[in-house]
């Protein structure tokens, strides 16, 4: 007799490339219903049969179980994401739980193969608990697999855990109940400050992660803010040496004192340099650790200017296209079940990178430089030598070379780079040439053009020899500032203060921007967030606590290993936001009344767009139309009756648009910045259609 499972996949990729790994000596049907694409795998010779069906990523949702719009909110309960959300796939949603459903009467078990995190338990747990039964959570066994590579596939189905992993299962539910508590909760009683000091709705959100995340933004701008610059001098001197010119370095980098700068200058000018000595020195520079997600997000923003959340999505892709292993990880460790050398050998079938791999399989052993971080559910990313079946897009392609020569260059050898210092003295001033020379490439050959070393040699010197200054001069410099954050910078304190995940940093500094708090990729805060943060910061100042986030993110990983309940901590969230909540009550009107002073101010810079430049008066405004939803451009004379202008502009329907205070030097209209979620800004005329340097650039 046949037994069959009932396989579910976390996307309709996934889902083909499980059904195709067992391909071809057994049976693999397409199947296509109400809309939904599911297969069919016979295996030849066994009395086994896989249902493989994808799920959209979560299909089931928090809602609260009453229909007040007041707070706080505690019950709550998992129902179909159609339920919860207006979305335009509800239709697809409710057909989805409908073939589950369908698909379950015909089976034997279950298997969970969504990605192995959090996430994904999840989503697998949800459909077999809330679409199916919980029959189906105690009859599910678990696919575990860090990349969709045939081989690792069927691995992972011939080695099937028994049971799903209950407590990822536990950490999940307990993450998305803390993040909806907080969110909703936090969110009305802002909102509602609103409505009931001023009498105007106006939506106003924060959150668990959200609110500490901010409040590191505007500290740093308070930084930058109140910053005094100190001012120091420098001392620029050159030499002549075989009719080239070099650079010295004085010994002191910064001097205190004009007067002291002057001294340098004109104790020394003119005077001949005599060389104390070479001094020489041989290091290594270690090879790279392989990538986890936070660092490919890093780099791929230091390279591409990519931002985080576009990086993930790259990711992903390549994960899904099974030429990538899985990238939401913590791990920084290639495991030693992983045959390295098999992928480079892959890797040399791909024109690219055949040399370069070429060279490594003369090598007796393969060894990563792994480094600390390690991530018990997946390895650190890696290739998995497996050629693109299709040509990778321009990005793809970028991210993808980036993961191939970092995994070849933690498997290489460390550089190693000889320096030279040329230490020069007149009387008590020393001044230093430096020079660096490469031994050994090692693995900057493999990482290249994604790391550059200067090489400088020394001319030819002999200890004793004097030089005469052929230039020297000081000038004046000042202190900076801390830098603004980038989204690649606050997702390293994000990580290092524990706030979110590798899996949901991210997705919040792309809220972040959204929510009108942040704008450019060199972080300012507008002052919409400015307001928000001095009004918590003044009457609830713990819920911008890092701190207080930490220790949820510490007892949620917790649950994962077993040494906490989702129970407790969701009673410690409960009693934590009460006494919050009551604070917000009791100082309703003062925060309502100065989130809105803040809201207004907001939404006016927000909708000014600059002069209009065909009347004497008007101010091009950024305008929703209420009947379609849709949002234009008009001149704020557009709406009199008498000495009405007509200016009227079509605008871009997604994104953030700001004025840059500039205008378009053809045609005189305000230049707009429009910044588009996990895009880079760009920027252009409101007359974007007719302006001559528009065509210029289309007709390009």
């Amino acid at each position: 007799m046949t037994r069959v499972a009932l396989v579910i996949a976390e996307k309709p990729t996934a889902a083909k490339r499980i059904a195709e790994s067992f391909a071809p000596e057994n049976n693999v049907k397409e199947i296509k219903k109400n809309g939904h694409t599911y297969y069919e795998v016979t295996f030849s010779g066994s009395n086994l049969k896989y249902i493989i069906l994808p799920a959209l990523g979560h299909i089931f949702s928090l809602k609260q179980k009453t229909r007040s719009w007041t707070y706080p909110i505690f019950d709550t309960h998992w129902v179909p994401i159609y339920e919860a959300q207006k979305t335009k796939s509800a239709k697809k949603i409710r057909s989805l739980i409908t073939l589950f459903k369908e698909l379950s009467q015909q089976v034997d078990f279950f298997i969970s193969a969504c990605d192995y995190d959090i996430e994904g338990s999840l989503i697998a747990y949800l459909i077999l608990k809330e679409a199916i039964g919980e029959h189906a959570v105690n009859n599910a066994q678990r696919a575990k697999f860090s990349t969709l590579t045939k081989k690792d596939l069927r691995n992972a189905f011939a080695n099937l855990l028994p049971t799903l992993n209950f407590n990822l299962i536990e950490a999940g539910l307990t993450r998305h109940e803390v993040d909806w508590l907080f969110g909703i909760n936090l969110t009305r009683a802002l909102t509602l400050s609103i409505k009931n000091s001023t009498n105007n709705f106006k939506i106003l959100s924060t959150g668990r992660v959200q609110g500490p995340t901010l409040s590191f933004i505007v500290e740093r701008e308070k930084e930058i803010n109140t910053f005094i610059p100190t001012p120091f001098w420098n001392i620029k001197a050159q030499v002549i040496i075989s009719k080239k010119k070099y650079e010295l370095t004085y010994f002191k980098k910064k001097i205190s004192s004009e007067y002291e700068a002057s001294e340098i200058v004109n104790t020394c000018k003119g005077k001949n340099l005599k060389l104390r000595e070479i001094k020489e020195q041989k290091r290594n520079i270690s090879r790279p650790n392989p990538f986890n997600l936070s660092k490919l997000q890093s780099e791929a923003y230091r390279l591409f200017g990519f931002t985080p959340s576009r990086t993930l999505r790259i990711a992903e892709s390549l994960y899904l296209s099974a030429l990538i292993s899985y990238p939401r990880t913590s791990s920084e460790k290639i495991p030693v079940s992983i045959d390295i050398r098999s992928i480079v050998k892959d890797l040399s079938n791909q024109p690219p990178y055949a040399d370069l791999a070429s060279k490594l399989l003369s090598k007796k052993e393969l060894l990563p430089n792994n480094g600390s971080k390690d991530d018990p559910a997946h390895p650190a990313i890696h290739p998995t030598g497996t050629s693109p079946e299709k040509e990778l897009r321009s990005d793809e392609r970028k991210v993808y070379d980036l993961i191939v020569k970092n995994f070849l260059a933690t498997i290489s050898e460390d550089a190693a780079i000889k320096t030279y210092k040329a230490i020069f003295e007149y009387k008590s001033h020393i001044f230093y040439l430096t020079g660096r020379e490469i031994l050994n490439l090692g693995w900057i050959e493999f990482y290249k053009p994604y790391y550059k070393l200067d090489v400088q040699m020394l001319p030819s010197l002999e200890v004793g020899q004097e030089i005469p200054l052929h230039d020297i001069a000081y000038s004046e410099s000042f202190t900076s500032p801390p830098p603004r954050y980038n989204p690649a910078s606050l997702l390293k304190v994000m990580e290092k203060n524990e706030l979110g995940t590798k899996a949901t940093r991210a997705g919040i500094i792309d809220t972040l921007y959204k929510r009108g708090y942040i704008r450019n990729n060199r972080i300012e805060i507008t002052p919409l967030a400015s307001s928000v943060i001095k009004v918590l910061e003044t009457y609830c100042p713990e819920i911008l606590s890092p701190e207080l986030t930490r220790q949820l993110e510490q007892k949620m990983n917790e649950i994962e290993n077993g040494k906490n309940s989702r129970e407790k901590i969701i009673m410690e969230t409960k009693n934590f936001l009460t006494a919050v909540l009551n604070k917000i009550k009791r100082n309703e009107n003062e925060i309502g009344t100065a989130l809105y002073s803040a809201l207004e101010k907001y939404y006016g810079l927000q909708r000014d767009l600059g002069k209009c430049p065909n009347c004497s008066d008007g101010r091009l405004i950024l305008i929703k139309s209420k009947k379609t939803g849709k949002r234009y451009v008009a001149c704020s004379n557009y709406f009199k009756e008498e000495n009405r202008c007509e200016t009227i502009l079509p605008i871009s329907q997604k994104g953030t648009i700001i004025s840059t205070g500039k205008t378009c030097t053809y045609c005189g209209y305000p230049v707009v910045k429009i910044m588009l979620p996990g895009k880079r800004p760009f920027r252009s005329c409101l007359n974007w259609i007719n302006c001559e340097s528009n065509k210029r650039n289309r007709k390009k």
